[in-house]
């Protein structure tokens, strides 16, 4: 007669280490890519390419919130509640913030009809954040589920827009290198800036959790 298998069901403390876990990840790749686009969008005069080098710095501010909020409860730190909420409001300004930069930068550049030189190596760029962040989106998500967290799930929906203004980032560089329609560009950036302010309004509020 064989014994029933019963399922080990992670412990509070074992999602919260792997919460930490994820944002160290988070952190440490989106330094990596901000500087490497923010480079390559100042050698091209890319907004897109600047904007999204900037949203991976707010995502690593995003990332170290977040990692402090799991850090402290690690810690023996009880007041959640306290912690979850002064999170979001950090996910939420940066949000705004970082739509404000880009809408302003993206119509000046259009104003002025500055032309971005092609990216081959940012349309690389735009290919590896496709491939990653969606897969880096999930497990956050899942891990932010798990914990009943506003903060992770917020964390969560940014590191989705990453892979997003990736798309717009994407057709962006393509249609400039491929066609040479310089606008695509600036087009691209303010099709980030919708996107950006709704979840900055979102965790703002605290319905983060609730999405």
């Amino acid at each position: 007669m064989t014994e029933l298998q019963v399922p080990i069901v992670p412990s509070r403390t074992d999602r919260v280490q792997r919460a930490i876990g994820l944002e160290y990840f988070t952190i440490t790749y989106n330094i990596l890519e901000g500087l490497v686009s923010v480079v390559l969008g100042g050698i091209a005069s890319s907004i897109a390419l600047i904007g999204f080098g900037l949203d991976s710095f707010v995502e690593s501010l995003s990332g170290l919130v977040v990692l402090w909020r799991f850090r402290c409860e690690a810690q023996g730190r009880r007041e959640h509640a306290t912690l979850e909420s002064r999170a979001l409001r950090y996910v939420g300004w940066s949000f705004i913030l970082l739509s404000t930069y880009i809408g302003v930068e993206s119509i000046r550049k259009l104003w002025l009809q500055e032309q971005p030189d092609p990216s081959p190596l940012g349309i690389l760029l735009a290919v590896l954040s496709l491939i990653v962040m969606p897969v880096l989106a999930h497990k956050k998500y899942q891990t932010g589920k798990a914990l009943d967290s506003a903060a992770m799930l917020g964390d969560s929906k940014q590191t989705l827009a990453c892979s997003l203004l990736s798309v717009a980032l994407l057709l962006g560089l393509s249609l400039n290198a491929a066609f040479g329609w310089w606008w695509a560009d600036p087009i691209a950036g303010l099709a980030m800036v919708p996107w950006l302010l709704k979840e900055g309004r979102e965790a703002l509020s605290g319905k983060a959790c609730s999405q």
